[in-house]
């Protein structure tokens, strides 16, 4: 059954044409990616399927009486809302009567409208769905309902809009970039979402593993062509370079005919007969598929790295709290030549704040952090992208330099540069804000890349880059000298280039896993309650301690030292209950009464974890 259909669609910006004459059309049940180069009009594409951008020409028409749903790239809502009035800002029955029945149930004085949510929830079966809705929020970690979306981060809000499209179970789900700001389980929970449900998806996204596991057609756009793969992001690559490769044969072929054709027309002459006229007919459409062009343009990163001496980066006894949080506790490491990790753990256990002690934009509490006196950083993190809007690409470049020095000497111009990083000439007296999402971060790198850094830094450098260039940054990264550090949620990313993880578990401990992001995840799911092995490095021996200022308190009292020793048995304990108890949170998706009495037992193991783990660090900083 047809759900879309799309015929002979253009959309053009002035003299920019993104694409034209575009048909495809999507099915009831097609799981399908859109994949093109950033600034080829991805997200203008989405809006306009869903009818919230026009086009030039062309029709777009969904299947009469089918809910479709929309996740933007960085969605709006209505000033002063509420998470509550925006999650449940929807017109049906079922969660009108969900959200009558969680306003009865804070007044459990009113009997009669207590009685009367109740029986209508009955009356629509809308118990299941409560559950299920529960489960979404849950798993988004989004609980506070009643917060102002205003108060919310970027990353925040983008997960409210993630739940929203979900609670309203659409027939046709439209989403663009759906995993950028989420970390790593709520990923992988979206994926088995997704890829269960009866649904019929079309997204964008960079998450290359997404796209494997959860679609199974893929629509690319190239050189305003669209071709189809019915099939996951595997088979995509190998149909994408067989295809590549039958076209370079093609042209090929055509323009060794073409030299002999070329060569018989010259000796001709003008008065011919039917046949040589048919002759010259086929010489013209050979001459077409001869002079036939593919923009193999891609981003080419060569950068004259910094020499980097022996010395490098040492932490030794590092300590960093806010308030109650603690973000490092005794933490310790020498960074070696080639040093290759990624930084992995919850959101707001601390990676960024991790960063920006290494670079000394926040002091620590007790430690040190020592630095090479060759070390050169470059950071590249979402929050430090500061371009100006009002300027012109190739001025946010001559701001740092006329001429960049390469490897062996070489030297280029910063037009030259930024053509090398797919700006082409047209595009350097564009206005920054001009450019979209994708370029903007593209340019961005640039001038992180231009410094010559010798010790990378990159902090979420996935997010809105197109697979091409992603391919491109991580060949370059592969082959980097220096140092590298990163953190991202792109699970494909961190595979490619890490080579051990700081795990960041959170109240400070951070331990050292040797392997890959793969290895890690598996080895969390087959030891979910376990000690996961990990490789400690020593710190030197001649290292100075730090140190650390008397308190009143020096040591534990009898009764205190007993109370610490059993909160070591009892919080393993309840760790492990609370994994249990998630676990069958999951496998009971159909019993409500069980659903209900199992949330209520992991509210009150949850509690008491933290009021013991509080007491514990409390006790801790005496022992």
């Amino acid at each position: 059954m047809n759900y879309l259909s799309v015929e002979n669609l253009t959309k053009s910006f002035g003299v920019r044409v993104l694409f034209e004459n575009i048909t495809f059309g999507i099915d009831q049940g097609q799981k399908v990616a859109f994949i093109a180069k950033n600034g080829t009009g991805k997200s203008t594409f989405l809006k306009i399927l869903f009818g919230t951008e026009g086009y030039d020409s062309g029709n777009v028409v969904f299947r009469k009486g089918i809910k479709t749903g929309f996740l933007k790239q960085a969605p709006i809502f209505p000033k002063g809302s509420s998470i509550s009035e925006v999650v449940f800002n929807s017109k049906s029955e079922q969660i009108q009567a969900i959200l009558a029945y969680e306003k009865a149930v804070k007044n459990p004085d009113d009997s009669e409208v207590m009685q009367q949510a109740f029986d209508k929830m009955d009356a629509l079966d809308a118990w299941n769905y409560e559950t299920k809705i529960k489960q979404i929020l849950g798993q988004l970690n989004i609980h506070d309902l009643d917060q102002n979306v205003g108060e919310l981060s970027g990353g925040q809000q983008k997960r409210i809009a993630l739940a929203q499209v979900l609670i309203e179970e659409p027939d046709f789900i439209i989403l663009d970039e759906p995993t950028n700001h989420l970390d790593v389980e709520m990923i992988e929970w979206l994926e088995n979402h997704l890829a269960k449900e009866n649904v019929t998806l079309l997204m964008v996204t960079h998450d290359r593993y997404f796209l494997e596991r959860v679609c199974n057609e893929i629509i690319e756009l190239d050189d305003q062509t669209l071709y189809k793969y019915k099939g996951n992001y595997s088979y995509f690559l190998e149909k994408k370079q067989e295809r590549e490769e039958v076209f370079e044969a093609n042209v090929s072929k055509a323009q060794n005919l073409f030299r002999k054709e070329l060569e018989w027309m010259r000796r001709q002459p003008k008065a011919r007969g039917t046949k040589a006229k048919s002759r010259e007919g086929a010489f013209y459409q050979t001459k077409e598929i001869a002079h036939q062009k593919k923009d193999n343009s891609k981003v080419d990163i060569e950068i004259n790295m910094s020499r980097l001496g022996s010395k490098i980066l040492e932490i030794h006894h590092a300590r960093k709290s806010f308030g109650d949080l603690k973000i490092l506790d005794d933490f310790n490491y020498i960074f070696k030549k080639k040093e290759r990790v990624g930084i992995v753990g919850k959101n707001g256990v601390g990676k960024t704040t991790f960063l920006d002690i290494i670079l000394g934009k926040q002091n620590l509490d007790g430690g040190k952090v020592v630095q090479g006196e060759t070390v050169v950083f470059g950071y590249y993190t979402q929050s430090g992208m500061k371009l100006k809007d009002d300027k012109k690409v190739i001025e946010t470049i001559k701001d740092i330099a006329e001429v960049i020095p390469l490897t062996k000497g070489k030297k280029i111009t910063a037009s030259q540069l930024l053509e090398r990083f797919l700006f082409p000439k047209h595009m350097h007296y564009n206005l920054v804000e001009k450019l979209s999402g994708g370029e903007k971060r593209r340019l961005y790198l640039l001038t992180i890349l231009m410094k010559n850094p010798n010790f990378l830094i990159l902090d979420e450098p996935t997010n809105d880059l197109d697979i091409i260039t992603l391919n491109v940054l991580e060949e370059f990264l592969m082959d980097f000298p220096g140092c590298l550090m990163i953190v991202s949620h792109d699970r494909y990313f961190m595979d490619k280039l890490v080579d051990h993880l700081f795990v960041f578990e959170g109240e400070g401990k951070v331990k050292d896993f040797i392997g890959k992001y793969n290895d890690y995840r598996l080895a969390l799911k087959n030891n979910p309650t376990k000690e996961i092995k990990v490789t400690n490095q020593p710190v030197k021996k001649n290292v100075e301690e730090v140190v650390v200022p008397s308190q009143s308190k020096t040591k534990l009292s009898y009764k205190e030292k007993v109370e610490f020793e059993q909160l070591e048995k009892d919080i393993p304990l309840l760790e492990s209950k609370k994994v249990e108890l998630n676990n069958l949170l999951v496998e009971n998706t159909s019993n409500h009464e069980e659903i209900m009495k199992i949330t209520d037992e992991l509210g009150q193991v949850s509690t008491e974890l933290d009021e013991k783990s509080d007491r514990w660090l409390a006790l801790s900083e005496f022992v």
